[in-house]
C-alpha cells in the first residue's frame, strides 16, 4: 500500500471532537485492520517533498431512530373477550409451528452500553459533574483489541499514540489501562494520580517512550482533581485564586494535546518519537505544578501521608470559641479535626519552592505566575485593612485575626487592656514570608486605622489606587511603610488635637498626685466627719457631692479643669498593703514582669478597721479613644498612687495634730517640778520629731523625687510628637548657643535615671508611634510604683510596719495626755504647786472639772507608790516605740542601701533623707539588721514580739 493510502475513518471521528467522546464510541470502535495498514513514512519510507499525496477521508453517519409506543385502554368486558380470542389462534399456532429441539439459535450477545450521569453539586462550583467513566477491563471481549504480536511495528506504534492522546486526557485507552491497585471512584487515589499499565506484547522501544509520557499523564488527572477539591469553600480565596491559576495551565495543556491530535491525523511523519520531543516541557510543566499540590493536599491530610502532628491546631479552637460567643452552635462542620492549610501557608509553600527553584528558568517563571495569582485576593485583604482598618477575611485565612466579642464598650472594665491586645492579633503560624518583617507594622496599621474608623475619621468608601495588588510588586513594601506612617499620624493628631491628650493626663496629675493639694486638703476638711465612720457606713454620695463643691471653688486650678466632671468618688474596703502584696505575688514584679492590677473577681479579704481615710480613692472615666492610652489598667496604677500619697498625707496630718496637742496642751507644756517626768515629755516629743520627719521626707521624695521627674520626662516625650522634628533641633540648637551651654544628651541627662522607659533607643525628632505613648504612660507609673516602694514586697512590709507605729503613735496621744496628768505631781493633787501662777491653776481647774474623776483621791504613801509605777510604765511605753520605730527604720535603710546599688539607684537620696530621722538612735549603723533582716526575720519579729497590740498594752 503507498503513502497516500486512505486513514482509518475512526481515528477522525473518534479524535475531531476531543470534548464529546461518548464512552461506547471509545472502546467499541477500534477496527485494527485498517490501523495496521496504516504506514508511516517517517519511520518506514521517506517521502520526497515534491511529491503530491492525495488523501481520501470517509465520514460514517449513523442515524438514530425512535420508537414510541402508544396504548390504548378498553374497557374490562372488551379487554376479557379479546384476551380469549386471542387465546385460541396463539395456542393452536405454537402446536403446529413448534421447531424441533436442534433448529434453536443461540441469542444474541448483550449490548454494552455505558452511560454518564451527573453528580451532585458541591461547593466548589467550576467542579467537573460527570461521573467517572466505566473500566475497559469491565468491556464485553467482543471490544477487546487484539494483543500487540498480532500487529506490526508501525501499528503498535499508530494505536500507542492513539492511545496516549486518550490517557493524556485522564482516560483509559485500549491497550493502556488503569493500574490493579487504582480506583477511579476514591478520591484519594485521583488525588495520588492513577498508575498506568500497558497491556504485554509492546515493542520495547516504543514501551519506554511510553512509560516516560505517562508520568504527565498521571500528573494530568492529580491536578485536575486537586482543582475540584481545593476550590471548595473551606480552603479559602488564595486557594481558590492558585486553583483558577492552575486551571487555566490545564486548559492549555488540553489546547495542546488538540494541537498534538491534529499532527497525527494529518502529518505522517509524526511519530512516537515526535509526541514524547513535543511533550517535554509540558511534562516538566505539569511535575512542578504537582509537586506544589502533592505538598499543600499532604498539609491538608487529603492523602495517604498524614500531616505533621505538630501542626498548631489552636486556631480552629480559638475559631470555634469565637463561633461560640456570636451564638454559633457545636456542629460537625464547625469542629474540625484538622487545621486546612489555607492563606499565608500557602504562599509561603509557593514562595520556599520558588526559592528552591530559583535555579531553573522555566520553574521559577511557572511558580511567579502562580504566586502572583494566588496573591491577589491577599493582598485585596492587607490593602483593606491597611488603607481602611477594615477585615474582610471570611475564610479566616489573613495574618491578623479579630475576635469580634471583644467589643469597645468593655473598655470600661477592662483592667487587662484586652480589647487593644487582644482584639486584633497576628496568627503568628500563617503569616507569609514577604510580610515576615513587617507584620507588626501590619498589625499597628489597621489597629490604628480602626480606632480613627470607629471615631468618623476614615471614609471607608473611598478606593485605594495605585496600589499593589500582589507580592511580586516592587512598591509591596513602600506600600507597607507608606499606610503606617499615614496610620500612626491621623491616630496621634486624633488622640494629641481632637481628644486633648496632653490635657488629659495633666488632669490626672492634678487629681491622683494631689498636685495643687490646696482643694484636697479643702475636701478632707469639709468631709472629716464622714472619712473617719467605718467604710461600709460612709455615705459615697455626700463626698461626691462635698467634692464637687470644693472643685467647683472659685481661685482654685481645679475650677477651670474642663475634665473634672468625670472625676469620681469611690471607697476601697481592700487595705492598699494587702492589695499591693496580692498583686506583687501574683505577677511576680520582683523578677522584671508586667505589673497587673488585681481585679474586682479576686477575693481579697477586707479590712474591718478600714475607715473613710484609709479606704478613700478616686475614679476617672475617659471616653473613647483616649481610652486606649488612659486605660483600666493605667487608672489603677494612678489609684494605687493616690491612696499611698493619701496614706502620707492623712498620717502627716495626725502627726501635725499631735505635735499641735504637744505645744498647745496645758499638761505638755507645763514645766513640772519631777525632773523624771520632763525627761520622759522630750523622749516623747523627740519620737512624735523624727516620726514626722520620716513621714515629710517620704512623702516630699515620692512627689519632687520621683513622681515630678518623671511626669516631666513624659511631657517631654508628648510634645516631642506635637513639634515637626526641624523645628525642635533649631530650638535646641538656639537655646544651647544662647545659654553658652552644650545640652545634655539623652544619656547624659541627670533626670534620666528617674525614667527608665523601655524605649529609651528613640532620640528627639525622630516619629513616635501610638503605641509608643501609650508604653511611655505605662512605664512613667511602673517606674513610679517602683521608686515609690509599692512592687517590692520586702520592703512593702517594712513600711507597713513603719506607718503602722506611726499611726499607733498618734492615736494615743489623747491617752498619752490623761495618763501624763494622773503621773505629774503637780496636776494630781488638790493644791497649787509653786512653780505655777494662780491664772495657771485656774484655766487647769476648769478643763479638769469637765473630765470624770475618781470619787477620791488617794493619798500620802499610796498615791506616791502609784505614780512611781505609772512613771516606770510610760517609761517602758516610750521605750518599746522607740525601740520598734529605730529598728525598723533602720531595717528600711539598710534595704534602701541594697536596692540602691542593685536595682534603683534613686532610693540613694531617700536613705540620705532618711537617715536624718534615726540619727541618734542606738540602732544606727548597726550591721545585724542588713539584708538577713530585710528578708523577713527582723520584720515578722519585731524585736521580740513588739507588734502593734504589744504596743497598744505597754503602758496598760
Amino acid at each position: 500500500m503507498s503513502s497516500g493510502t486512505t486513514r482509518p475513518p475512526t481515528f477522525q471521528d473518534k479524535r475531531s471532537r476531543p470534548d464529546q467522546v461518548s464512552f461506547s464510541q471509545s472502546h467499541s470502535q477500534h477496527p485494527h485492520s485498517n490501523a495496521e495498514s496504516r504506514k508511516r513514512s517517517a519511520s518506514i519510507n521517506p517521502r520526497s517533498t515534491s511529491r503530491h499525496v492525495e488523501e481520501r477521508r470517509t465520514e460514517k453517519v449513523q442515524v438514530t431512530t425512535r420508537e414510541t409506543l402508544m396504548t390504548r385502554t378498553r374497557s374490562p368486558d372488551r379487554r376479557e373477550g379479546a384476551k380469549q380470542r386471542a387465546a385460541e389462534p396463539r395456542s393452536r399456532d405454537m402446536r403446529q409451528d413448534a421447531p424441533p429441539q436442534e433448529k434453536k439459535k443461540n441469542p444474541p450477545p448483550p449490548t454494552w452500553e455505558p452511560e454518564a450521569t451527573l453528580l451532585p453539586h458541591t461547593t466548589a462550583p467550576l467542579a467537573s459533574r460527570i461521573s467517572i467513566p466505566p473500566l475497559a477491563s469491565t468491556a464485553p471481549q467482543t471490544l477487546q483489541p487484539k494483543p500487540f504480536h498480532d500487529l506490526s511495528l508501525e501499528a503498535q506504534e499508530a494505536v500507542i499514540i492513539e492511545d496516549l492522546l486518550f490517557v493524556f486526557m485522564g482516560y483509559e485507552g485500549q491497550y493502556i489501562r488503569f493500574g490493579k491497585g487504582y480506583n477511579p471512584n476514591e478520591e484519594r487515589d485521583r488525588l495520588s494520580g492513577p498508575t498506568w499499565r500497558i497491556l504485554p506484547g509492546l515493542d520495547p522501544s516504543l514501551q519506554d517512550l511510553t512509560q516516560s509520557m505517562l508520568r504527565m499523564a498521571a500528573h494530568y488527572t492529580a491536578l485536575e482533581t486537586f482543582v475540584d477539591v481545593q476550590s471548595r469553600e473551606e480552603f479559602g480565596s488564595v486557594n481558590h485564586a492558585l486553583c483558577a491559576s492552575i486551571r487555566k495551565l490545564l486548559q492549555e495543556y488540553l489546547v495542546m494535546v488538540a494541537q498534538l491530535e491534529t499532527q497525527f491525523l494529518t502529518d505522517d511523519s509524526f511519530t512516537l518519537h515526535v509526541l514524547n520531543i513535543h511533550v517535554l516541557p509540558t511534562s516538566h510543566m505539569m511535575h512542578q505544578v504537582y509537586g506544589l499540590a502533592h505538598e499543600l493536599l499532604k498539609r491538608n491530610a487529603l492523602l495517604d501521608d498524614e500531616s505533621d502532628e505538630s501542626s498548631d491546631g489552636g486556631d480552629d479552637y480559638d475559631h470555634i470559641l469565637e463561633q461560640l460567643r456570636e451564638g454559633g452552635e457545636l456542629v460537625p462542620g464547625n469542629m474540625t479535626g484538622k487545621k486546612i492549610t489555607k492563606g499565608g501557608v500557602v504562599l509561603g509553600l509557593i514562595t520556599k519552592r520558588l526559592e528552591s527553584m530559583s535555579g531553573d528558568p522555566a520553574a521559577r517563571a511557572l511558580l511567579t505566575t502562580l504566586l502572583r495569582d494566588a496573591s491577589k485576593p491577599y493582598m485585596a485583604m492587607l490593602n483593606e485593612w491597611l488603607h481602611h482598618g477594615g477585615i474582610n477575611d471570611p475564610h479566616s485565612e489573613f495574618l491578623i485575626k479579630e475576635q469580634r466579642s471583644i467589643r469597645r464598650e468593655r473598655l470600661e472594665q477592662d483592667y487587662t487592656d484586652e480589647y487593644w491586645e487582644r482584639r486584633y492579633t497576628i496568627r503568628d503560624h500563617d503569616v507569609p514570608p514577604q510580610l515576615e518583617g513587617v507584620k507588626d507594622k501590619v498589625l499597628l496599621a489597621g489597629k490604628y486605622l480602626n480606632v480613627v474608623r470607629e471615631c468618623g475619621g476614615v471614609d471607608v468608601s473611598l478606593q485605594v489606587k495605585h496600589v499593589p495588588t500582589s507580592f511580586d510588586d516592587n512598591r509591596f513594601l513602600d506600600n507597607v511603610n507608606n499606610a503606617y506612617a499615614h496610620a500612626n499620624e491621623s491616630l496621634m493628631q486624633l488622640l494629641l488635637t481632637t481628644h486633648q491628650l496632653p490635657a488629659r493626663l495633666r488632669s490626672l496629675k492634678h487629681y491622683f498626685f494631689l498636685d495643687p493639694s490646696d482643694y484636697f486638703s479643702y475636701f478632707l476638711e469639709l468631709g472629716a466627719s464622714e472619712l473617719r465612720k467605718p467604710v461600709k457606713s460612709v455615705n459615697t454620695g455626700k463626698l461626691q457631692s462635698l467634692l464637687d463643691l470644693v472643685l467647683r471653688q472659685p481661685g482654685s486650678i481645679v475650677a477651670l479643669d474642663p475634665f473634672k466632671e468625670d472625676v469620681k468618688v469611690e471607697m476601697n474596703e481592700i487595705n492598699l498593703t494587702k492589695s499591693l502584696h496580692r498583686v506583687v505575688n501574683i505577677t511576680g514584679i520582683e523578677q522584671g514582669e508586667a505589673l497587673q492590677p488585681l481585679t474586682s473577681n479576686q477575693p481579697v479579704e477586707s479590712d474591718k478597721a478600714a475607715n473613710g481615710f484609709t479606704s478613700l480613692q478616686i475614679d476617672y472615666s475617659v471616653p473613647f479613644p483616649v481610652s486606649l492610652v488612659v486605660s483600666r489598667k493605667t487608672v489603677w496604677r494612678y489609684q494605687a498612687l493616690f491612696r499611698y500619697l493619701l496614706s502620707l498625707r492623712y498620717l502627716e496630718s495626725q502627726l501635725s495634730t499631735t505635735w499641735q496637742t504637744h505645744t498647745s496642751g496645758f499638761v505638755w507644756c507645763h514645766r513640772s517640778s519631777s525632773r523624771v517626768l520632763e525627761i520622759w515629755k522630750r523622749r516623747v516629743w523627740t519620737l512624735r520629731a523624727r516620726m514626722l520627719v520620716f513621714v515629710q521626707q517620704l512623702l516630699y521624695f515620692c512627689t519632687a523625687e520621683v513622681i515630678e521627674p518623671n511626669w516631666q520626662a513624659l511631657m517631654a516625650r508628648v510634645r516631642e510628637r506635637e513639634k515637626p522634628p526641624q523645628q525642635e533641633q533649631q530650638q535646641q540648637a538656639g537655646a544651647g548657643e544662647q545659654n553658652g551651654t552644650t545640652l545634655p544628651t539623652p544619656t547624659t541627662s541627670p533626670n534620666l535615671h528617674h525614667y527608665p522607659l523601655k524605649s529609651t533607643h528613640i532620640r528627639p525628632g525622630l516619629t513616635r508611634t501610638v503605641d509608643e505613648l501609650m508604653q511611655d504612660h505605662v512605664d512613667f507609673l511602673d517606674t513610679c510604683l517602683k521608686e515609690c516602694m509599692l512592687t517590692n514586697s520586702k520592703l512593702l512590709r517594712i513600711h507597713s510596719k513603719l506607718t503602722q507605729t506611726c499611726t499607733i503613735f498618734a492615736t494615743y496621744t489623747n491617752w498619752l495626755s490623761r495618763e501624763l496628768e494622773k503621773t505629774d505631781p503637780d496636776l494630781s493633787g488638790h493644791h497649787r504647786p509653786p512653780n505655777m501662777s494662780e491664772e495657771q491653776w485656774r484655766v487647769f481647774q476648769s478643763v479638769r472639772s469637765q473630765k470624770p474623776t475618781d470619787a477620791s483621791f488617794m493619798e500620802g504613801q499610796q498615791q506616791q507608790q502609784q505614780g512611781e509605777d505609772k512613771m516606770a510604765s510610760l517609761f517602758d511605753l516610750i521605750r518599746k516605740w522607740e525601740d520598734n520605730f529605730s529598728k525598723h527604720l533602720q531595717i528600711l535603710l539598710d534595704a534602701l542601701n541594697h536596692y540602691a546599688a542593685t536595682e534603683t539607684v534613686v532610693l540613694l537620696s531617700l536613705c540620705a533623707r532618711l537617715s536624718t530621722a534615726n540619727a541618734g538612735s542606738g540602732y544606727t549603723g548597726r550591721g545585724e539588721y542588713g539584708q538577713g533582716q530585710v528578708d523577713g526575720v527582723g520584720v515578722q519579729n519585731g524585736g521580740g514580739g513588739m507588734e502593734g497590740g504589744d504596743v497598744r498594752m505597754g503602758g496598760v
